[in-house]
């Protein structure tokens, strides 16, 4: 269509998205579908976070706010980065948005000029190369290996800087595989990073809360303090808190580019919902026990999940030490046939068979940039986990 924007020919749909709206079509057709597609914890909000945001509506607290968030949350996120990562930053220095997206499209457009390229690992979050396209710049994917567990190494990301690269997107705990870098393996990449001093650090931490086992988070800026001025440090409550429908991420960073994010968002959506910022308020400097026994739910469906798809015929499975995905790999399947006469050619065949013959929802690794793999969300009930990995099982013996 001629009237369109020539940009949106750079940009692909969400495959994340798009396998959600397929799942729910077939659902709708009476189809018994589980769906394991959804980046979104199963739990729900806890009530003294409701509570703040009712209090809040009886209050009154219902009218614009400053753009970049009212001082109440500004101050809770800096005493949140100074309690949990170390990082001293000022409520100047930081910023709320409409979820952890807009914060990342509003530094990408604040500072990518055309040609700028963003060192982006892969597999990554299928939204991170479409909001570089979106915003005039260039993706550099750096590759990892089931082998590495998706992690890049000190050398690849060395050999991906060039004089142009303005950005590396971290990620970690990673979407989609659940990838965590260790303090030591995150010390490599910034000594890699100190030597290049013309490029930012933009660290996504929206996992940071789930991490399993004797894991220890840790963040750039935190790691090697000589990058603190050329980082910005996103995350938000949508995964730990799950409040993904109340819509607020943060990130604090150096104040140039907070204001520059600043300007772009007073022109775009203004300040976050104010009832939102209330309850991100009390989410943030209220009780934090229930972070514990969430994340021991989630690492005890991780074990279940690994272990079961592990017992899958031709799959593997590695197990990540964060998020809550799975990245297994299907190699072992491709150009086999389903009952029906069907190829598997590719990791998108092989989820969309598996949701046709047994009505399970995945992604296909394709669309985070490497396969052939898919991604697994078990953020769902134990239940639906044991019955999607039964049916798995069911699929991979099935082919010839």
């Amino acid at each position: 269509m001629a009237f369109l924007a020539d940009i949106l020919s750079r940009v692909k749909p969400s495959a994340t998205i798009a396998v959600s709206q397929k799942a729910r079509e077939l659902k709708s057709q009476g189809m018994d579908v589980i769906s394991l597609g959804a980046g979104e914890p199963d739990f729900d909000t806890p009530d003294n976070i409701k509570q703040a945001a009712k209090d809040a509506i009886d209050r009154g607290e219902t009218k614009y706010t400053a753009v970049a968030g009212i001082v109440e949350l500004r101050e809770a996120i800096a005493a949140k980065f100074e309690r949990e990562n170390g990082l001293n930053y000022s409520p100047a220095q930081i910023i709320a948005g409409t979820g952890g997206k807009q914060i990342l499209f509003n530094a990408f457009m604040a500072t990518l000029n055309p040609g700028d390229e963003v060192i982006i690992p892969r597999p990554y979050w299928v939204s991170y190369p479409e909001m570089v396209a979106l915003c005039g710049g260039e993706s550099v994917f750096v590759e990892t290996t089931t082998e590495s567990d998706f992690k890049v190494t000190p050398e690849a990301l060395e050999a991906a800087i060039t004089p142009r690269t303005k950005w590396f997107m971290f990620n970690s705990p990673s979407n989609p595989s659940g990838a965590a870098y260790s303090r030591a393996e995150l010390k490599e990449l910034t000594d890699v990073l100190m030597k290049h001093p013309h490029v930012w650090i933009l660290s996504d931490d929206m996992y940071e809360h789930l991490v399993y086992g004797e894991f220890e988070f840790t963040t750039p800026a935190q790691v090697e303090p000589g990058l603190y001025d050329r980082t910005l440090t996103m995350n938000g409550v949508s995964k730990s808190y799950s409040m993904t429908g109340w819509r607020l991420g943060y990130a604090g960073g150096p104040l140039e580019l907070i204001k520059a994010m600043d300007m772009i968002q007073g022109q775009q959506t203004s300040g976050t919902s104010s009832i939102t910022q209330w309850a991100a308020v009390e989410a943030l400097n209220g009780p934090q026990e229930f972070l514990k026994e969430r994340k021991a739910a989630f690492e005890e469906r991780r074990d279940l999940v690994v272990s079961m798809l592990n017992q899958a015929t031709g799959l593997h499975c590695p197990k990540p030490d964060g998020a809550f995905y799975v990245f297994p790999s299907c190699a072992d399947l491709i150009g086999k046939a389903t009952e029906n006469g069907k190829v598997i050619e590719s990791d998108e065949d092989f989820v969309t068979a598996l949701l046709e013959q047994e009505g399970v929802a995945v992604v296909h690794g394709s669309a985070f940039g490497l396969g052939p793999n898919f991604r697994i969300s078990y953020a769902t009930s134990t239940e639906a986990l044991k019955e999607s990995c039964e049916r798995i099982q069911r699929f991979c013996a099935s082919l010839k």
